[in-house]
């Protein structure tokens, strides 16, 4: 399924009745099986497109179009930057909730809930509460729930922001080979610049606020990707790219703060 955002506007109004213009003009494509990272500098409006897209939000202007949408499985489901899992439910039961809210039968839920929790490696982990998890531990459970009702698009907004570094490179390898065996369409919000590349076929990059589209960057590595990528010169000369294009954007937007 492709994902279609289409002149895409969105102004709100602050607590002084002013009106800030969050995001202007914004048209982009994900392509079906496509893995695509949404970049820029602090408040340029990475997370309001996002959410715009997953319908949580409305739009000032403009639409988001899903084409060729599959029957009788979600559009999107949202990975969150902090876990947002249910402190009272086990790992079993907050991979099962949305099927539960899809009206999934119980004996098939917990199926495809068990399949998920093995894929993202939490097995034996079934009964476990979230504070009884580490963090990476947490964010694959979260994972594991939005993949579990089968959307024709994730949408992840920095998911792995709240973890340590080395976690961080873990989750990204792990998300990486879940990837390669469910080519889920992926819309993913970040603001590091050296994970954008290693992990998406393409990049795009967002003006400071109002949000615009500056630049859409094709990653020129292969798949599947490996940590040794990251000296490649192809890698090297990507990220550098975009830099250029975030800098002046990136402390323009700082100084605004």
């Amino acid at each position: 399924m492709r994902v279609i955002i289409d002149r895409l506007a969105k102004t709100y109004v602050d607590r002084h009745g002013a009106a800030v213009e969050a995001l202007s003009d914004v048209s982009l494509t994900v392509e079906s099986q496509e893995f695509v990272a949404l970049l820029g500098p602090s408040g340029c409006g990475k997370s309001t497109l996002l959410n715009a897209v997953a319908g949580l939000l409305p739009v000032s202007a403009g639409e988001v179009m899903f084409e060729s949408p599959p029957s009788g499985r979600p559009l999107t489901a949202m990975v969150f930057q902090e876990f947002a899992l249910f402190p009272w439910r086990t790992v079993q039961g907050n991979v099962e909730f949305g099927l539960e809210e899809l009206g999934m039968a119980a004996a098939e839920r917990g199926r495809r809930a068990r399949v998920l929790i093995e894929t993202t490696g939490l097995a034996g982990f079934e009964a476990r509460y979230p504070h009884q998890l580490s963090g990476g531990m947490r964010q694959r459970v979260g994972i594991a729930r939005a993949l579990a009702v089968d959307p024709a698009a994730l949408l992840m907004d920095e998911p792995f922001s709240a973890l340590d570094a080395q976690t961080r490179q873990l989750m990204q390898e792990e998300l990486l080979a879940l990837w390669e065996r469910t080519r889920t369409t992926i819309l993913y919000v970040t603001h590091n610049i050296q994970e954008a590349v290693y992990m998406a076929d393409r990049v795009v990059v967002l003006s400071r606020r109002p949000g615009r589209v500056l630049a859409e960057i094709d990653v020129p590595l292969k798949r599947p990707r490996t940590e040794a990528m990251q000296t490649e010169p192809g890698y090297l000369e990507t990220v550098e790219r975009i830099w250029s294009l975030i800098k002046d954007q990136a402390r323009a937007a700082l100084a605004e703060q």
